[in-house]
């Protein structure tokens, strides 16, 4: 079994940065950043394996990065250059068999999932 604790969620204005942290507990290889704004689907922000290889939806390129303390066993979502579309309940995700590639930003990846933690930006 694995548990997720997601932390660092809070308002932040526009341009603005937040980290969140997710403090996991148990082996885990895949971990993963979903996000969920009302009213719309769930997506997938960043992902990264403890092989090294990482993952990013384009929506988010360039301003968020994703990183993974193994010591900690604690994943981080550094989170920059914040808008308006980036509000959402972000959910720490993991897995613990490694995924293409192709499919790390992908839910169905993910049997492991975090309570969530909100994050609002405004304008």
């Amino acid at each position: 079994q694995v548990q997720l604790v997601e932390s660092g969620g809070g308002s932040v204005q526009a341009g603005g940065s937040l980290r969140l942290s997710c403090a996991a507990s148990g082996y885990t290889y895949t971990l993963g950043w979903f996000r969920q704004a009302p009213g719309k689907e769930r997506e997938g922000v960043a992902a990264i394996t403890t092989g090294g290889g990482s993952a990013y939806a384009d929506s988010v390129k360039g301003r968020f990065t994703i990183s993974l303390d193994s010591a900690k066993n604690t994943l981080y979502l550094q989170m920059n250059s914040l808008n308006a579309e980036d509000t959402a309940m972000y959910y720490c995700a993991a897995a613990q068999l490694p995924a293409r590639w192709s499919l790390l930003l992908q839910a169905q990846v993910y049997k492991y999932w975090g309570q969530g933690t909100q994050v609002t930006v405004s304008s």
